[in-house]
């Protein structure tokens, strides 16, 4: 029995039996769920994506979204969850839910994804920090077993060992698969013998990492590792999203190559905006959600659309602000903007006149939306 549940975009969910519960550290712990076979193609994934669960926490029933550390050979609904307080809602699903128990679970979704290429020889470059290993896992088991030639290097921050999630399934892979991947431990709040290791995953400690780590190239005497990277997952804070983005940009990186994933709520921008727009005042904006139509206007164009709808108090779905979630997806019906930044609309969809409302500057006096994408 499906539900079609309203969270930013209609999402279908299943009832799904939790098949194994297993608590990691003191304030993680992991969830598998059992997919019946009537049900297999609903649940085929791509690795780095996640699935939404809903449940009840203190009385009431909330939407929460986990990212799959299972690889979709696997063929396994397998989740990574931090408990970040005591008092919060994921507290309530870990104390209340258990094996044999059903949860409504949303069919697979997000776009922190890469196209597999088997017959390539590809250097990728993981960074995460604490519960953001979770896709990057799902990625790395992929790409292990779907890409031979392809060699991986992984830099992983926690707070200190006590904290580090999935290391002995991490050092399994990398005893497993020979030399095609690296994996390397950094701790901020643990002293470590080489002081190399201690500290956060930024823009100082990648400097470092591609002198230090990815500057021999085995394969190719006349560059480096770090000049061979052919794509870059970073999972993690939206500060260290951004820190380390700009890093590996800066470094030589395009940004069509870095890919991000981000677990919280973010107001800044991932890359400086570096255009200017002419003011535009008094802007009508019209816009359809879930079946109503809204009409108001904004003061200027000095902000983006999204912010200055939830200024006047409109309830717009939205996650991140920062173009990675796709939460505030709409097409464009009328009027034009400007969509600074853009981590998750494909070309195809940007045709169609799919924008992002997080990332829009209006560029004319008139602008309709429609938030009801099916």
């Amino acid at each position: 029995m499906e539900q079609q549940i309203y969270k930013g975009k209609l999402t279908k969910f299943h009832w799904l039996k939790i098949t194994k519960k297993e608590e990691l550290t003191k304030n993680t712990f992991s969830l598998e769920f059992e997919i019946p076979g009537n049900l297999k193609e609903n649940f085929m994934f791509e690795a780095g994506q996640f699935v939404s669960i809903k449940f009840n926490a203190h009385g009431q029933e909330v939407i929460k979204d986990y990212s799959m550390t299972s690889a979709p050979y696997e063929e396994k609904i397998a989740l990574g969850i931090k408990i970040n307080s005591p008092e919060g809602d994921t507290s309530e699903l870990f104390r209340n839910y258990n094996v044999g128990d059903i949860l409504l679970v949303s069919e697979p979704a997000g776009r922190f994804t890469l196209i597999s290429k088997p017959s390539e020889f590809r250097t990728i470059i993981g960074f995460a920090a604490g519960i953001g290993i979770t896709p990057i896992l799902s990625h790395f088991k992929n790409i292990l077993h779907n890409e031979p030639r392809t060699r991986l290097f992984l830099f992983f921050g926690n707070k200190s060992s006590d904290d580090l999630i999935y290391r002995e399934q991490l050092d399994n892979l990398a005893k497993n698969c020979g030399d095609r991947l690296q994996i390397f431990y950094f701790f901020s709040k643990e002293k470590t013998s080489n002081s190399f290791f201690h500290g956060r995953l930024d823009d100082r400690k990648l400097a470092l990492i591609i002198n230090q780590i990815l500057h021999l190239d085995d394969t190719d005497e006349e560059s480096t590792i770090w000049d061979a990277v052919d794509e870059v997952l970073i999972c993690g804070k939206g500060d260290m999203i951004k820190t380390l983005a700009n890093a590996c940009y800066h470094h030589g990186i395009p940004k069509r190559n870095i890919h991000f994933e981000l677990f919280e709520e973010y107001n800044d921008d991932i890359y400086p905006v570096e255009k200017e727009f002419p003011v535009i005042e008094d802007i009508n904006i019209e816009f359809t959600m879930l079946g109503k139509k809204y009409i108001t206007e904004l003061p200027d164009n000095k902000e983006r659309i999204l912010q200055q709808l939830l200024i006047q108090k409109f309830a717009v779905p939205y996650s991140c602000k920062s173009g990675i979630c796709g939460s505030c997806e709409c097409i464009l019906e009328e009027g034009e903007v400007e969509l600074l930044e853009n981590e998750y609309l494909t070309e195809r969809e940007e045709e169609k006149g799919h924008v992002l409302a997080c990332m829009s500057v209006a560029k004319s006096k008139k602008i309709k939306l429609n938030f009801d994408l099916s």
